[in-house]
């Protein structure tokens, strides 16, 4: 008789659009609190670790409900999957950030940077740091695909060092 068998891809689904979701509503919290512009490496780390928490509980979740077998291939696949549907909920969260919500993102962005350099690096002339913001303007765009590709291969290293500790191979008979 045929068990049912739960699906890697509706645990991807669910616990990345969860993930996607704690990391848009800690933005969201930062935006309120007026700490948008923050490049802190604490507030940088967060999102990483809601995503970290979401894969985790989304392959225990499938760990379980597998009779509690689990092989490193579907962990691989949830921890890649939630990654990239966090990532796909990220970045349509900064289309609508950067265009609608706030559409002086970007330049407000580049003026906290200018500040930053110029208190950082004394030595560095106001035309090299407009240069380097007219250079990083051209391609913020790249932002995007690099945030779906760093979310993807996270989801895998969080997936594979979960998976590896948590496999447990189903019995050949």
């Amino acid at each position: 008789m045929e068990e049912n068998q739960p699906q890697t891809g509706n645990f991807a689904w669910k616990y990345g659009a969860l993930a996607g979701a704690a990391v848009v509503v800690f933005s969201l919290m930062l935006y309120s609190m007026d700490m948008i512009y923050q490049q802190d490496m604490a507030i940088s780390l967060i999102p990483f670790v809601l995503i970290a928490i979401a894969i985790v509980l989304g392959i225990i979740q499938f760990k379980s409900g597998s009779l509690g077998f689990l092989s490193l291939s579907e962990a691989l696949k949830i921890g890649t999957g939630v990654g990239v549907v966090a990532g796909i909920i990220g970045v349509l969260y900064m289309l609508l950030l950067t265009n609608v919500i706030e559409p002086d993102y970007m330049d407000n962005l580049f003026a906290t940077q200018r500040e930053t350099v110029m208190a950082e690096n004394p030595n560095i002339t106001p035309e090299q740091i407009d240069q380097g913001i007219e250079m990083q303007k051209k391609f913020a765009w790249l932002g995007y695909p690099v945030a779906l590709i760093i979310n993807a291969l996270f989801g895998l290293i969080v997936g594979l060092i979960t998976g590896l500790i948590l496999k447990k191979q189903k019995p050949a008979y």
